[in-house]
Protein backbone atom coordinates (compact mmCIF):
# COMPACT_ATOMS: atom_id res chain seq x y z
CA UNK A 1 0.00 0.00 0.00
CA UNK A 2 1.02 3.55 -0.80
CA UNK A 3 1.49 5.70 1.73
CA UNK A 4 -1.19 8.59 0.75
CA UNK A 5 -3.18 5.36 0.59
CA UNK A 6 -2.27 4.02 3.96
CA UNK A 7 -2.85 8.09 5.63
CA UNK A 8 -5.77 8.21 3.13
CA UNK A 9 -7.78 5.42 5.10
CA UNK A 10 -6.51 6.14 8.55
CA UNK A 11 -5.90 9.71 8.84
CA UNK A 12 -9.53 10.50 10.01
CA UNK A 13 -9.08 7.68 12.90
CA UNK A 14 -5.97 9.11 14.00
CA UNK A 15 -7.44 12.56 14.11
CA UNK A 16 -10.35 11.17 16.27
CA UNK A 17 -7.69 9.37 18.79
CA UNK A 18 -5.92 12.80 19.24
CA UNK A 19 -8.47 15.11 19.47
CA UNK A 20 -11.49 13.34 20.98
CA UNK A 21 -10.54 11.81 24.77
CA UNK A 22 -12.33 9.37 25.68
CA UNK A 23 -12.96 8.00 29.76
CA UNK A 24 -14.18 4.33 28.39
CA UNK A 25 -10.84 2.21 29.66
CA UNK A 26 -12.29 -0.58 27.02
CA UNK A 27 -12.18 1.86 24.42
CA UNK A 28 -9.03 3.44 25.33
CA UNK A 29 -7.53 -0.51 24.87
CA UNK A 30 -8.84 -0.91 21.56
CA UNK A 31 -7.20 2.69 20.80
CA UNK A 32 -3.88 1.53 22.13
CA UNK A 33 -3.79 -1.73 20.38
CA UNK A 34 -5.02 -0.16 16.58
CA UNK A 35 -2.14 2.26 16.74
CA UNK A 36 -0.05 -0.38 17.85
CA UNK A 37 -1.06 -2.28 14.69
CA UNK A 38 -0.97 0.89 12.71
CA UNK A 39 2.87 1.89 13.83
CA UNK A 40 4.13 -1.97 13.23
CA UNK A 41 3.05 -1.53 9.53
CA UNK A 42 4.52 2.46 9.54
CA UNK A 43 7.67 1.68 10.68
CA UNK A 44 7.99 -1.58 8.65
CA UNK A 45 6.85 0.41 5.23
CA UNK A 46 7.24 4.06 5.86
CA UNK A 47 10.08 3.91 8.53
CA UNK A 48 11.96 7.64 8.27
CA UNK A 49 8.10 9.18 7.50
CA UNK A 50 6.46 12.17 9.45
CA UNK A 51 3.28 9.59 10.00
CA UNK A 52 5.35 7.02 11.38
CA UNK A 53 6.39 9.74 14.20
CA UNK A 54 2.75 11.41 14.53
CA UNK A 55 1.05 7.32 14.84
CA UNK A 56 4.17 6.59 17.70
CA UNK A 57 3.11 10.33 19.57
CA UNK A 58 -0.44 9.13 19.89
CA UNK A 59 0.54 5.99 21.21
CA UNK A 60 2.59 7.24 23.51
CA UNK A 61 -0.06 9.72 24.51
CA UNK A 62 -2.37 7.04 25.49
CA UNK A 63 0.33 5.08 27.47
CA UNK A 64 0.58 7.78 29.69
CA UNK A 65 -2.88 8.25 29.78
CA UNK A 66 -3.13 4.81 30.81
CA UNK A 67 -0.11 4.44 33.25
CA UNK A 68 1.27 7.74 34.30
CA UNK A 69 -0.66 8.84 36.94
CA UNK A 70 -1.62 5.66 37.87
CA UNK A 71 -1.81 4.81 41.53
CA UNK A 72 0.75 2.33 42.02
CA UNK A 73 0.14 -0.61 44.47
CA UNK A 74 2.99 -2.35 46.42
CA UNK A 75 2.62 -5.38 44.10
CA UNK A 76 4.17 -3.30 41.47
CA UNK A 77 7.27 -3.91 42.47
CA UNK A 78 6.80 -7.56 42.20
CA UNK A 79 5.57 -6.56 38.97
CA UNK A 80 9.03 -4.75 38.05
CA UNK A 81 10.93 -7.68 38.58
CA UNK A 82 8.67 -10.47 37.58
CA UNK A 83 7.24 -9.00 34.34
CA UNK A 84 8.69 -5.22 33.82
CA UNK A 85 12.37 -6.18 34.18
CA UNK A 86 12.63 -9.31 31.91
CA UNK A 87 10.66 -8.18 29.17
CA UNK A 88 12.39 -4.88 28.35
CA UNK A 89 15.99 -7.18 28.81
CA UNK A 90 14.71 -9.08 26.56
CA UNK A 91 14.95 -6.27 23.57
CA UNK A 92 18.66 -6.10 24.45
CA UNK A 93 19.70 -9.73 24.02
CA UNK A 94 21.33 -9.38 21.47
CA UNK A 95 23.77 -6.13 22.95
CA UNK A 96 24.24 -8.07 25.72
CA UNK A 97 25.66 -11.23 23.41
CA UNK A 98 27.39 -8.59 21.60
CA UNK A 99 28.79 -7.11 25.18
CA UNK A 100 29.98 -10.55 26.05
CA UNK A 101 31.79 -11.25 23.06
CA UNK A 102 33.55 -8.10 23.85
CA UNK A 103 34.34 -9.10 27.38
CA UNK A 104 36.12 -12.43 26.29
CA UNK A 105 37.95 -11.03 23.55
CA UNK A 106 39.48 -8.69 26.05
CA UNK A 107 40.15 -11.03 28.72
CA UNK A 108 41.81 -13.15 26.11
CA UNK A 109 44.01 -10.31 25.22
CA UNK A 110 45.02 -9.76 28.67
CA UNK A 111 45.84 -13.50 28.82
CA UNK A 112 47.79 -13.39 25.92
CA UNK A 113 49.61 -10.68 26.77
CA UNK A 114 50.34 -11.57 30.00
CA UNK A 115 51.76 -15.14 28.27
CA UNK A 116 54.16 -13.24 26.02
CA UNK A 117 55.21 -10.80 28.81
CA UNK A 118 56.22 -11.59 32.23
CA UNK A 119 55.95 -7.92 33.00
CA UNK A 120 52.37 -7.42 31.77
CA UNK A 121 51.09 -8.69 35.15
CA UNK A 122 52.85 -6.51 37.17
CA UNK A 123 52.02 -3.49 35.29
CA UNK A 124 48.28 -4.30 34.97
CA UNK A 125 48.10 -5.24 38.71
CA UNK A 126 50.71 -2.90 40.27
CA UNK A 127 53.72 -4.04 41.23
CA UNK A 128 52.95 -3.88 45.23
CA UNK A 129 49.69 -6.13 44.68
CA UNK A 130 51.51 -8.54 42.85
CA UNK A 131 54.77 -8.57 45.61
CA UNK A 132 52.15 -9.01 48.42
CA UNK A 133 50.58 -12.08 46.80
CA UNK A 134 53.86 -13.51 46.16
CA UNK A 135 54.86 -13.24 49.90
CA UNK A 136 51.67 -15.05 50.78
CA UNK A 137 51.89 -17.80 48.35
CA UNK A 138 55.15 -18.30 49.75
CA UNK A 139 53.70 -18.30 53.75
CA UNK A 140 50.94 -20.93 52.47
CA UNK A 141 48.36 -18.39 52.61
CA UNK A 142 47.95 -17.33 48.25
CA UNK A 143 44.68 -15.77 49.09
CA UNK A 144 45.38 -14.13 52.51
CA UNK A 145 44.38 -10.52 50.83
CA UNK A 146 40.48 -11.58 51.78
CA UNK A 147 41.52 -11.75 55.54
CA UNK A 148 43.81 -8.49 55.94
CA UNK A 149 40.51 -6.48 57.03
CA UNK A 150 37.29 -6.67 59.09
CA UNK A 151 34.28 -8.10 56.93
CA UNK A 152 32.22 -5.58 57.36
CA UNK A 153 34.56 -3.00 56.80
CA UNK A 154 35.68 -4.84 53.34
CA UNK A 155 31.95 -5.07 52.40
CA UNK A 156 31.62 -1.72 52.67
CA UNK A 157 34.31 -0.83 50.36
CA UNK A 158 34.05 -3.32 47.84
CA UNK A 159 29.76 -2.48 47.61
CA UNK A 160 31.29 1.13 47.51
CA UNK A 161 33.37 0.59 44.87
CA UNK A 162 31.13 -2.00 42.66
CA UNK A 163 28.58 0.01 42.51
CA UNK A 164 30.88 3.33 41.71
CA UNK A 165 32.62 1.22 38.88
CA UNK A 166 29.23 0.01 37.30
CA UNK A 167 27.74 3.96 37.30
CA UNK A 168 30.91 5.18 35.52
CA UNK A 169 30.26 2.36 32.89
CA UNK A 170 26.36 3.03 32.52
CA UNK A 171 27.26 6.89 32.47
CA UNK A 172 29.91 6.28 29.85
CA UNK A 173 27.35 5.65 27.29
CA UNK A 174 26.73 9.75 27.22
CA UNK A 175 29.76 9.83 25.82
CA UNK A 176 28.71 7.71 22.71
CA UNK A 177 30.12 4.55 24.37
CA UNK A 178 33.59 5.72 24.53
CA UNK A 179 33.42 5.94 28.75
CA UNK A 180 31.74 2.62 28.79
CA UNK A 181 34.24 0.85 26.44
CA UNK A 182 37.17 2.66 28.57
CA UNK A 183 36.38 1.49 31.70
CA UNK A 184 34.93 -2.33 30.54
CA UNK A 185 38.16 -2.77 28.55
CA UNK A 186 40.59 -1.68 31.58
CA UNK A 187 38.19 -4.06 34.05
CA UNK A 188 38.37 -7.06 31.42
CA UNK A 189 42.65 -6.31 31.27
CA UNK A 190 42.64 -6.53 35.24
CA UNK A 191 40.47 -9.51 35.32
CA UNK A 192 42.13 -11.66 32.71
CA UNK A 193 45.40 -10.50 34.01
CA UNK A 194 44.45 -11.45 37.59
CA UNK A 195 43.13 -14.65 36.65
CA UNK A 196 46.02 -15.81 34.33
CA UNK A 197 48.33 -15.18 36.78
CA UNK A 198 47.16 -18.02 39.60
CA UNK A 199 46.83 -20.46 36.75
CA UNK A 200 50.64 -19.38 35.87
CA UNK A 201 51.25 -19.98 39.81
CA UNK A 202 49.72 -23.47 40.10
CA UNK A 203 46.79 -22.14 42.01
CA UNK A 204 44.02 -22.25 38.48
CA UNK A 205 41.55 -24.52 40.02
CA UNK A 206 41.97 -23.27 43.53
CA UNK A 207 41.67 -19.49 42.51
CA UNK A 208 38.31 -20.43 40.90
CA UNK A 209 36.73 -22.32 44.12
CA UNK A 210 37.84 -18.87 45.72
CA UNK A 211 37.96 -16.06 43.60
CA UNK A 212 34.47 -17.13 41.52
CA UNK A 213 32.61 -17.77 44.79
CA UNK A 214 31.67 -13.43 44.34
CA UNK A 215 33.26 -13.25 41.14
CA UNK A 216 30.31 -14.77 38.74
CA UNK A 217 27.50 -12.03 40.49
CA UNK A 218 30.61 -9.49 40.24
CA UNK A 219 31.56 -10.18 36.48
CA UNK A 220 28.34 -10.97 35.37
CA UNK A 221 27.31 -7.51 36.86
CA UNK A 222 29.90 -6.34 35.37
CA UNK A 223 28.89 -6.92 31.79
CA UNK A 224 25.30 -6.01 32.10
CA UNK A 225 26.26 -2.79 33.37
CA UNK A 226 28.70 -2.13 30.26
CA UNK A 227 25.87 -3.51 28.17
CA UNK A 228 23.78 -0.61 29.60
CA UNK A 229 26.06 1.56 28.71
CA UNK A 230 25.64 0.70 25.59
CA UNK A 231 21.99 0.70 25.13
CA UNK A 232 22.50 4.71 26.33
CA UNK A 233 25.34 5.04 23.51
CA UNK A 234 22.58 3.05 20.98
CA UNK A 235 19.97 5.72 21.73
CA UNK A 236 21.98 8.63 20.81
CA UNK A 237 23.65 7.71 18.13
CA UNK A 238 21.00 5.20 16.63
CA UNK A 239 17.31 7.09 17.15
CA UNK A 240 15.62 4.75 14.57
CA UNK A 241 12.15 6.25 13.68
CA UNK A 242 12.37 8.69 17.08
CA UNK A 243 13.54 11.88 17.54
CA UNK A 244 16.81 12.00 18.83
CA UNK A 245 15.95 12.80 22.28
CA UNK A 246 12.90 11.06 22.61
CA UNK A 247 15.11 7.88 21.62
CA UNK A 248 17.63 9.21 24.53
CA UNK A 249 14.98 9.37 27.40
CA UNK A 250 13.99 5.53 26.28
CA UNK A 251 17.31 4.40 26.58
CA UNK A 252 18.22 6.03 29.72
CA UNK A 253 15.22 5.18 31.19
CA UNK A 254 16.18 1.35 30.55
CA UNK A 255 19.74 1.90 31.47
CA UNK A 256 18.35 3.40 34.70
CA UNK A 257 16.06 0.19 35.00
CA UNK A 258 19.34 -2.11 34.36
CA UNK A 259 21.00 0.10 37.00
CA UNK A 260 18.24 -0.25 39.58
CA UNK A 261 18.04 -3.96 39.13
CA UNK A 262 22.00 -4.97 39.73
CA UNK A 263 22.33 -3.23 43.21
CA UNK A 264 20.64 -5.96 44.92
CA UNK A 265 23.21 -8.51 42.51
CA UNK A 266 26.21 -6.30 43.19
CA UNK A 267 25.20 -6.19 47.25
CA UNK A 268 24.98 -9.75 47.33
CA UNK A 269 28.81 -10.28 45.41
CA UNK A 270 30.24 -7.99 47.97
CA UNK A 271 28.75 -10.03 50.88
CA UNK A 272 29.96 -13.26 49.39
CA UNK A 273 33.26 -11.63 48.89
CA UNK A 274 33.64 -10.29 52.38
CA UNK A 275 31.78 -12.82 54.54
CA UNK A 276 31.99 -16.15 51.95
CA UNK A 277 35.01 -15.98 50.21
CA UNK A 278 38.08 -15.72 53.14
CA UNK A 279 35.68 -19.37 54.25
CA UNK A 280 36.82 -20.40 50.88
CA UNK A 281 40.23 -18.83 51.00
CA UNK A 282 41.25 -20.90 54.47
CA UNK A 283 40.80 -24.16 52.59
CA UNK A 284 44.18 -23.03 50.84
CA UNK A 285 45.38 -21.53 54.03
CA UNK A 286 48.16 -23.77 55.84
CA UNK A 287 47.56 -22.00 59.18
CA UNK A 288 44.29 -22.37 59.66
CA UNK A 289 41.62 -24.80 60.50
CA UNK A 290 38.31 -22.67 59.50
CA UNK A 291 37.44 -23.46 55.65
CA UNK A 292 34.73 -23.72 53.69
CA UNK A 293 33.86 -27.11 52.08
CA UNK A 294 34.91 -27.16 48.38
CA UNK A 295 31.08 -29.01 47.92
CA UNK A 296 29.99 -25.54 49.08
CA UNK A 297 32.27 -23.21 46.98
CA UNK A 298 31.20 -24.79 43.86
CA UNK A 299 27.42 -24.73 44.61
CA UNK A 300 27.50 -21.28 45.82
CA UNK A 301 29.10 -20.91 41.65
CA UNK A 302 27.19 -22.39 40.08
CA UNK A 303 23.62 -20.82 42.01
CA UNK A 304 24.96 -17.66 41.20
CA UNK A 305 25.80 -19.16 37.41
CA UNK A 306 22.44 -20.28 36.79
CA UNK A 307 20.68 -17.54 38.38
CA UNK A 308 21.94 -15.21 36.36
CA UNK A 309 21.51 -17.26 32.72
CA UNK A 310 17.68 -17.45 33.96
CA UNK A 311 16.98 -14.92 34.66
CA UNK A 312 18.58 -12.37 32.15
CA UNK A 313 18.56 -14.83 29.34
CA UNK A 314 16.12 -17.49 29.43
CA UNK A 315 13.55 -16.64 31.88
CA UNK A 316 12.77 -13.24 29.23
CA UNK A 317 12.89 -15.72 26.34
CA UNK A 318 9.46 -17.65 28.28
CA UNK A 319 8.17 -14.73 28.79
CA UNK A 320 8.00 -13.27 25.50
CA UNK A 321 6.85 -16.12 24.49
CA UNK A 322 3.93 -16.60 26.93
CA UNK A 323 2.71 -13.23 26.24
CA UNK A 324 3.05 -13.57 22.55
CA UNK A 325 -0.98 -13.48 22.15
CA UNK A 326 -1.77 -10.20 22.82
CA UNK A 327 -4.86 -10.57 24.14
CA UNK A 328 -3.34 -12.28 26.81
CA UNK A 329 -0.44 -9.73 27.17
CA UNK A 330 -3.26 -6.63 27.51
CA UNK A 331 -5.13 -8.95 30.49
CA UNK A 332 -1.75 -9.29 32.09
CA UNK A 333 -1.48 -5.77 31.83
CA UNK A 334 -4.85 -4.48 33.01
CA UNK A 335 -4.52 -6.98 36.24
CA UNK A 336 -1.03 -5.07 37.15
Amino acid sequence: MREALFIKKNAQKWNEYQYLQTEDPDQTADRFITLLDDLSYSRTFYPHSKVTRWINSLAVSIYQTIYQNKKQKFSRLFTFWQYELPLMFRKYHRMLLYTFLAFSLFCSMAVLSSMKDDGFVKGVLGENYVSMTEDNIEKGDPFGVYSDESSFNMFVRIAFNNIKVGFLMIAGGLLAGIGTMLVFFQNCIMLGSFQYWFFAKGLGWESVLVIWIHGTLEISGMIIEACAGFILAKSILFPGTFTRWVSFKRGAKDAMKICISLIPITLTAAFLESYITRLSSNAFDKTTNTSLATGTSIAILAVSLAFIIWYFVIYPIRLEKRFANKSLLTEKTKGS
